[in-house]
């Protein structure tokens, strides 16, 4: 069970929470601050005072004064009003993640709902009812409005939900669970639209997959330097040391722990004096999409614990202030700077296919190939990657420098910060693919090596895939390989907790040779 108070919600947290399926719950210093934040905007509402989003219209509208009888209403019309998303919806676990977090940003108790309003967010985390909202029409500022719109529609008993693995209406989910309607009242619908929880749900879930496939990529670069017969000596840590990155250096140690023991490497001037940039640097690359994957993890993290409504309550309810903090600006930046990171890591891990398969880089049977001629081997599989990477890079163009004004040019600058998030998914997925395919040439190309001359780490990694995709004694349709081992080196079943047991092992070899 995680406690939810709008201020320490972590990426480890969100983890268990979206993949193993943790449970949530308020912190009750939390359900106080949201009983008096309701409270100031019931007292607004009751003088009569003229607040944005209480008692006005929104956006270009925010000029009209809506009558004390008509202010519940106006809440019932945004929501609906500003539900148009259109596209495929966003996966299930995206879902809930954007759930938790517009959980946890309204108990800051700057947003001023009622109790019940935290209270069904909450439910329907614990329930595994998940809003089905569409993916695009999100402009990213005046926050995440059509996609938190869907979400918020599911509250008031409308719109569609992901119940155990099915589409259902959601009246008729409430039905079977007897849960009843909420009816909107003064400031709820805009509080909880108002917001940039589509942009993190979405980055939140990308990270968690950057991370491990980061992971995945030293792991296959480790591989194919020694399937190359690749020269250690770049990984020296006094290489690495002299430049002084933290994560340069975590990475030629991780490499050296891996393929410690291994009597496939070479040392310089014994088989040739430097090799390629892509074994050569892969430090250097891999270190720096680390560094990319420790920024957006600061960035998300603030965000995830961030109040980006409008208007906000503050100062104990005695101060309602318009702001603009549902701009995705700060989102948007880091979700294009992870597209960047994540399209060089299938950069390189590209180019070491095309040297594992390539007979003019080589002394390998050509395109790792039984029978070459006969058989083609991996020559398509290459293709794909190049494929796959090709793509990355037109997606990789960033979002967050496009904008376009909207509600009549009073929303004039927008942070497209959604957009930038979904193509960073596509692109963590392509990246996936092709680091599945340098695995599935790394690993052919150990057995022509000699796979009892690999390092004992190197060797469990072969052993654990072998079981996922088969050696390759004849020509294949090896879609359903690559396919395979995507999927496994994004799930549990690639567990880094065996693997980081083995680096012990590495790591100890190392210290002690």
């Amino acid at each position: 069970m995680i406690v939810l108070d709008g201020n320490h919600l972590s990426i480890e947290q969100m983890k268990e929470i979206c993949f193993q399926h943790e449970a949530v719950k308020i912190s009750e210093e939390s359900l106080q601050n949201v009983r008096a934040s309701r409270r100031s905007v019931e007292a607004i509402v009751k003088n009569g005072d003229t607040v944005y989003g209480i008692n006005t219209g929104f956006g270009k509208l925010s000029d009209v004064r809506i009558p004390d009888q008509e202010v519940d209403t106006l809440q019932l019309h945004l929501i609906r009003s500003h539900a148009c998303g259109v596209g495929e919806p966003f996966p299930e676990v995206v879902s809930r993640a954007m759930t938790v977090l517009r959980l946890n940003a309204l108990l800051k108790g700057v947003s001023g709902v009622r109790e019940e309003i935290v209270v069904r967010l909450c439910e329907l985390v614990n329930l595994h009812i998940h809003p089905r909202i569409p993916s695009q029409g999100s402009l990213g500022a005046s926050g995440d409005l059509a996609p938190l719109s869907h979400l918020a529609l599911v509250l008031m008993g409308e719109g569609e939900v992901f119940y155990k693995g099915e589409v259902h209406k959601t009246v008729y989910i409430y039905e079977k669970l007897g849960l009843k309607p909420i009816q909107l009242k003064a400031k709820e619908g805009l509080a909880l639209i108002n917001g940039t929880q589509a942009m993190t749900a979405v980055g939140v879930i990308n990270y968690i997959e950057a991370e491990q496939l980061a992971l995945a990529c030293d792991w296959a670069g480790s591989m194919t330097l020694e399937a190359l017969e690749g020269i250690i000596d770049a990984f020296h840590p006094a290489i690495h040391e002299a430049r002084g990155y933290k994560e340069q250096m975590e990475v030629a140690r991780r490499i050296r722990e891996i393929t410690a023991g291994s009597r496939l490497l070479t040392y310089q001037g014994e088989k040739r004096v430097q090799d390629a940039y892509s074994l050569r640097c892969i430090p250097q690359v891999h270190g720096a999409t680390w560094q990319t994957l420790s920024y957006v993890k600061d960035k998300l993290e603030i965000e995830m614990n961030a109040a980006t409504d409008n208007p906000l309550i503050l100062n104990e309810g005695s101060l309602v202030v318009s702001g603009g903090n549902f701009h995705g600006q700060p989102i948007a930046l880091a979700m294009d700077f992870l597209k960047i990171g994540m399209s060089e890591l299938a950069n390189i891990s590209e180019r070491r296919v095309e040297r594992l398969v390539n007979p003019q880089l080589n002394d390998l049977p050509p395109f790792l190939s039984v029978d070459p001629g006969v058989q083609s081997g991996a020559m398509i599989m290459q293709y794909v990657a190049a494929s796959l990477v090709s793509e990355n890079k037109t997606l990789a163009h960033p979002a967050s420098v496009d904008s376009i004004p909207s509600s009549a040019n009073q929303e004039d600058h927008v942070s497209m910060g959604t957009i930038g998030a979904r193509h960073a998914s596509m692109i963590i997925e392509n990246a996936y693919k092709v680091v599945a395919i340098e695995l599935i040439c790394a690993m052919q190309a150990l057995e022509y090596r000699g796979i009892e001359k690999a390092a004992p780490v190197t060797k469990s990694l072969w052993e654990a895939a072998r079981t996922i995709v088969p050696s390759i004694v004849e020509d294949r349709v090896f879609s359903n390989d690559i396919d395979k081992l995507t999927k496994w080196l994004k799930g549990d079943q690639f567990e880094w907790n065996a693997w980081q047991s083995y680096s012990e092992g590495g790591r100890h070899y190392v210290e002690n040779t």
